[in-house]
């Protein structure tokens, strides 16, 4: 990377298609410190406000869109997803956990530090999407949620690209064994997912495998997973269970985004 250069990680399946643009932003290429270091796109977290917006500037500007075309919602962990058709007023941000819509040239985005950020796109029909994936927004159907709200401005879901972009790896991901009762109870097939520890004999559980096995459940034909571990990449990608093992009061949000052009 170059001084300076905002970093993304990019899929091949997203970037082949034409009239579309989008990037799975690192941590690297902004101007924020400490542990904030220095890409962060998270409105959220206690970093200087100002060095926020000049970061989201940076993202917009490396996918061509004026820093007020780049929207994002304020994340529930829900199963809602919103259709966007004109930039949104910064104090009439929805609370929901994906974004949809048909309008070139609005850049739209999720952020996340462990969740599993999902880009889509239907280039016939040009619809495309994001959605933030935590274990609890997955369960209760945001990748669902998504699908149906793209097919409302016409897409089709055999037409659909999804790509999942990092997340916490199933490795890092331990959970205990009341949160896998509670996912089990709810969802007895998804066993699968879940691995005990060798040493720890504490359940872990495959946040990426999940999302990507619903997006199939749901009928989408093209899913492709980067593989790229939030805990495990300390220098490219914010991660909020590093953030609490390190000690820390606060972490980043990388952003991921994309647009029609």
């Amino acid at each position: 990377m170059l001084a300076g250069e905002t970093a993304m990680l990019k899929a091949t399946t997203l970037a082949s298609l034409d009239g579309v643009r989008h990037g799975f932003f690192t941590r690297q290429g902004g101007v924020s410190g400490g542990i904030y270091a220095s890409l962060n796109c998270g409105p959220g977290s206690r970093d200087d406000v100002g060095d926020v917006k000049e970061n989201r500037r940076r993202v917009a500007d490396a996918l061509g869109v004026p820093a007020d075309r780049l929207l994002t919602v304020y994340q529930q962990h829900s199963a809602k997803a919103v259709i966007l058709e004109a930039p949104w007023d910064t104090d009439e941000v929805p609370q929901a956990d994906a974004i949809v819509t048909a309008t070139p040239g609005l850049a739209i985005g999720v952020l996340t530090a462990d969740c599993a950020p999902v880009l889509l796109c239907d280039s016939t029909a040009r619809v495309v999407a994001a959605a933030h994936a935590g274990w609890r927004g997955a369960l209760s159907g945001i990748t669902d949620a998504t699908l149906a709200a793209m097919e409302e401005l016409g897409a089709r879901r055999e037409h659909i690209v999804a790509v999942i972009g990092p997340a916490i790896s199933q490795k890092a991901y331990e959970v205990g064994t009341d949160y896998r009762d509670q996912f089990l109870a709810e969802e007895p097939e998804s066993a699968a997912f879940f691995v005990e520890d060798d040493r720890s004999g504490e359940p872990h559980f495959d946040l990426p495998g999940y999302v990507a096995e619903r997006l199939a459940r749901a009928g989408v034909a093209a899913i492709a997973d980067l593989g790229h571990c939030t805990y495990c990449d300390e220098t490219r990608l914010f991660s909020y269970r590093r953030s609490q093992h390190h000690g820390e009061a606060d972490y980043g949000r990388q952003i991921s985004a994309i647009l029609l052009t």
